[in-house]
């Protein structure tokens, strides 16, 4: 067997090959949605990311006799570990041949380079920060992925798991495909302690997504710090997410709960671009035609699935029935249009979230793990 080699991702060519690399992994996979090509650029650029403002990362290829076998990302997240008082850092994008050597060898580059950073401990998967793809699927591999959720091969986890990783924590992904038969109730029960609080539910207004974006990020900064893993999304962050999110947003789905001037809660829901995506194979363009393009636009019109992104309410105002009211109306709405869809990642020691979205009739259909391990 030859020599694997691992090397640092330099050059404009290696980059578009660790870009490219996963369509050798999942070329039989029917689950898979091929990301775009363009967005995947952005997100690997380091003048354009807002990450890189306070944080760093780098990319790794792995070769056996010049040709790709693997790939992965180490990243290093200050913000974080000033945070939790940690010293970690993470690994993300990672991509490999069934071979417990090449993952091995990839893992060796990723937590030298940790180490480098003077950290001792290294977890993932992990795409910068958990405020961006993270988690690797154990179960439910048979279903596609949501907009920005992960997919892999069953196989990855026993070769994560070979090279020394444990589990660190699992995330859940629940689906809806009808409005449940207690929704009623609920919905009195909320709207009674809601009404008490005063709160307001309004749609996003797509006209100010600058103030938008920053109103969600006051919320979510508040209600999600006492989460595992969780980090505050910075000003940069929130403005660059915000920009992205915008043409995917449908008002009627994203929803901001207010008392008084104060916002309390959000709710972010959007259609699920993945079901539209997978059919232009990562490319808006071929031979210089729009190709890619135009069946974008055209199978979107066909979507009728989504995805409950996020969710948050500050803490002093959990027991008002603001999250209820917020999640319900998102339903609502979706039910009217003809839609299912996903709501995700819940934590699996949040027994209070997972207990309400189980009493609204929802199926736990994925699991995602971080896995962690020390750097000795």
């Amino acid at each position: 067997m030859s020599e694997i080699k691992v090397s640092q991702v330099r050059s404009r060519k290696d980059r578009d090959a660790f870009i490219k690399f996963p369509w050798k992994i999942y070329g039989d996979d029917s689950a898979w949605v091929p990301p775009l090509l363009i967005e995947r650029k952005a997100f690997l650029d380091r003048k354009r990311h807002p990450f890189y403002k306070h944080g760093d990362a780098t990319l790794f290829l792995a070769k056996r006799n010049s040709e790709i076998v693997g790939r992965i990302m180490a990243s290093d997240d200050p913000n974080y570990n000033s945070l939790h008082q940690s010293n970690v850092g993470c690994f993300g994008l990672f991509d490999c041949i069934d071979d417990s050597e090449v993952a091995d060898a990839l893992f060796r580059a990723a937590t030298e380079w940790a180490r480098g950073k003077g950290r001792t401990e290294i977890m993932g998967p992990i795409d910068y920060s958990t405020n961006y793809v993270c988690g690797l699927l154990i179960d439910g591999f048979q279903h596609s992925p949501t907009l920005l959720t992960a997919h892999n091969p069953p196989y990855y986890a026993d070769l994560i798991e070979r090279c020394g990783f444990t589990k660190a924590k699992d995330w859940y992904a629940w689906w809806f495909s009808e409005a449940p038969p207690g929704a009623e109730r609920l919905r009195t029960i909320a709207k009674a302690r809601a009404g008490r609080q005063g709160v307001r539910i309004r749609p996003v207004n797509l006209k100010d997504m600058v103030g938008e974006g920053q109103r969600i990020r006051a919320i979510y900064n508040q209600a999600w710090e006492k989460n595992w893993g969780f980090v505050p999304f910075t000003e940069a962050e929130m403005d660059h997410m915000a920009k992205e999110m915008k043409p995917l947003l449908v008002p009627a789905g994203t929803l901001i709960a207010e008392i008084g001037d104060e916002p309390v809660g959000f709710v972010i829901g959007v259609p699920d671009i993945n079901v539209a995506l997978r059919h232009i194979n990562g490319r808006l363009t071929t031979f210089g035609l729009p190709i890619g393009l135009l069946k974008l636009l055209y199978y979107r019109t066909k979507i009728r699935t989504g995805r409950l992104i996020a969710l948050g309410v500050i803490e002093k105002y959990r027991r008002a029935g603001i999250a209820e009211m917020l999640v319900l109306q998102v339903m609502d709405e979706a039910f009217k249009r003809g839609f299912t869809g996903e709501l995700s990642m819940t934590l699996e020691d949040n027994v209070m979230v997972n207990r309400f979205i189980e009493a609204m009739g929802a199926e736990r259909y994925k699991t995602y793990r971080i896995y962690r391990r020390p750097l000795f």
